[in-house]
């Protein structure tokens, strides 16, 4: 009997051991249970990582000079990578299951149509102050050839080679309100 309890014992205290050096467990505050790493399924991973990448590289709101005279032009069209996203959340490629249906699309062409660029009047934006909103409108179309392959009852393939699709993204940005600040400058010092 003593034999198992200083066996169990000395497990015990094995298992605390390997859970302390394992480097999971970092000095400074101790947040209890949360300290322990979570393993994220690799289906989940995808998402995280997609809206971790988009939330830095597309959702954020530039802020430009002041526009100087009248001559204004939006900023750059969107990326292929941002309307190839875009069509991905239209369009997605769920619920395939090998050998009953799978699909397969390849993207053959995308159009950008600029459809509106306008400028609002100046107001008070908290934490930027005076500014004025420039909205560019795009039209984006989207050419793709897709192919579904459906294994059962009968194997087939459904191909169509002129998928068309088409949507809108909005490319708004920001203009301060003032002189800007190379003419600034240039005042100052006269």
């Amino acid at each position: 009997m003593r034999n198992i309890s200083v066996c169990s014992s000395l497990h015990v205290l094995f298992c605390f051991i390997l859970l302390t050096s394992t480097g999971c467990f970092t000095a400074g505050p101790s947040l209890g249970p949360f300290s322990i790493p979570v393993m994220v399924p690799p289906f989940l991973q995808q998402g995280y990582e997609d809206l971790a990448y988009e939330s830095s590289r597309f959702n954020g709101v530039d802020i430009l000079d002041p526009i100087v005279g009248t001559d204004h032009v939006a900023l750059d069209p969107p990326s292929d990578d941002q309307c190839v996203r875009h069509f991905s959340k239209l369009k997605p490629l769920d619920g395939q299951v090998p050998g009953l249906e799978t699909c397969r699309r390849d993207i053959v062409g995308i159009t950008k149509e600029l459809i509106a660029d306008y400028i609002d009047e100046p107001r008070f934006f908290p934490l930027i102050g005076p500014a004025q909103v420039h909205h560019a409108h795009y039209k984006i179309t989207v050419y793709y050839k897709e192919a579904v392959n459906v294994g059962w009852p009968i194997p087939h393939t459904v191909e169509d080679d002129e998928g068309v699709e088409v949507f809108y993204i909005d490319k708004d940005h920001l203009h301060r309100v003032g002189v800007p600040a190379a003419v600034a400058t240039d005042i100052h010092q006269h």
